[in-house]
């Protein structure tokens, strides 16, 4: 569908009808959306805390990358 405008003509009413039609759009897809994914937070009940030992972790992965920069040096 198209509507032929001169530039002369006062566009009030096409502005109205477009801002209208936008005004619905948006509030139509601020519906669909969930921002705040509150959804997918029922994946996180099942999370454990980071063990006792996750410090060793570290510092082999530290000396991993030490080792690798002597080898290449």
């Amino acid at each position: 569908m198209g509507i032929m405008v001169q530039k002369n003509e006062d566009n009030s009413k096409l502005n109205d009808m477009i801002n209208a039609d936008l005004r619905e759009r948006a509030e139509r897809t601020s519906k669909e959306m969930d921002p705040d994914y509150v959804e997918d937070s029922d994946y996180t009940k099942d999370l454990k805390k980071t063990g006792r030992f996750a410090w060793v972790w570290a510092v082999l992965i530290i000396l991993a990358i030490i080792s690798l920069i002597i080898i290449f040096i």
